[in-house]
């Protein structure tokens, strides 16, 4: 797989900083059930990298010692980390609002499927990875079977309450375009989805969350093997808006690798830049979390400033 890295870190993107700290990001480990296309963390089925208790630790304290409010957990599949449940019903007794990204195919996996009344016991908040509400644009991004297995999963979850009024438990999907082209506006794809869904499936859920695919890793390696990467970077490019600027995520979110390093933000641990440019282990920031650092910006972050914008929660405007 060819390494797109060289070809953005030469960048005209504008010069940002980190703003008040709110969000923990922890990548539990590559570890994951499935192969995505799209997906930026290369993970798959062969991965060993996890994250450790102690790392999970140092973490928790982290949270603890800046009065962080979110703790987003994602992968991989962070559910297939051994210490998966341990770490939400620690934040949980912290007080931190957990948000797990789930790949709902999990919840129906053997070995697995008491993962969702486990979320629900723990009120975890539920970002669902469903790139498509058709079932053959999803099973060509993801493998065959996968939507049927998505949808098994997210019933599962609506069973348990999860996405339905009142009920306390958020469940949120997760939009990600095919080739080489922006997702459309949120809203209208929204209804899009609620409507397909709930009309074939009963399905119902709080929020769509559309994404923008970032051209690193396997999804990188595509548009290189395909000779599109350069026109998928013009793409994002003639679609830059200075306002998102102001909202993207790096300004009020660490991430975290499985190891404990920390990054800007989830691209760049999968890119390898660091935070303030040097390998810095989380314990380290324990005594103190400077404020107003420079974000180690590349041509990818164009992706999270085209058109919309796009953060892991969604658009920025």
């Amino acid at each position: 797989m060819r390494d797109v890295k060289p070809l953005l870190l030469n960048t005209d993107f504008p010069k940002i900083q980190r703003g008040r700290l709110q969000t923990l990001q922890m990548n539990l480990g590559y570890l994951c059930n499935l192969s995505c296309t799209h997906c930026h963390v290369n993970a798959g089925p062969k991965r060993t990298e996890l994250m450790t208790r102690d790392t999970m630790r140092n973490a928790l304290q982290f949270a603890e010692r800046y009065h962080l409010e979110i703790l987003d957990v994602t992968g991989g599949s962070p559910e297939m980390n051994p210490d998966f449940r341990w770490l939400v019903k620690q934040a949980k007794q912290q007080g931190l609002r957990v948000m797990d990204r789930c790949n709902p195919t999990i919840l129906v996996e053997p070995g697995y499927q008491d993962t969702a009344e486990f979320l629900a016991e723990q009120q975890v908040e539920v970002i669902a990875s469903l790139p498509c509400y058709l079932e053959d644009n999803v099973d060509a991004q993801r493998g065959k079977g996968v939507f049927k297995a998505s949808i098994d999963g997210l019933q599962k979850l609506n069973a348990l309450g999860y996405g339905r009024p009142d009920s306390g438990l958020v469940l949120n999907l997760v939009f990600n375009p095919q080739g080489i082209s922006l997702p459309p506006p949120q809203q209208q794809l929204e209804q899009a989805y609620r409507q397909f869904l709930q009309g074939h499936f009963e399905l119902q859920f709080n929020n769509l969350f559309t994404i923008t695919n970032m051209p690193i890793q396997r999804f990188g390696a595509v548009l290189l093997a395909k000779g599109q990467f350069e026109e998928y970077m013009t793409v994002l490019k003639q679609a830059y808006r200075p306002e998102n600027l102001e909202q993207v995520m790096c300004r009020s979110l660490l991430s975290v690798d499985w190891q404990g390093y920390v990054y800007d933000c989830d691209f760049n641990q999968m890119l390898e830049l660091p935070l303030m440019g040097r390998r810095t282990h989380l314990h380290e920031l324990l005594e103190r979390m400077p404020d107003g650092l420079p974000v180690v910006v590349g041509e990818h972050c164009y992706g999270c400033t085209a058109g919309q914008g796009s953060s892991c929660t969604g658009v920025l405007s």
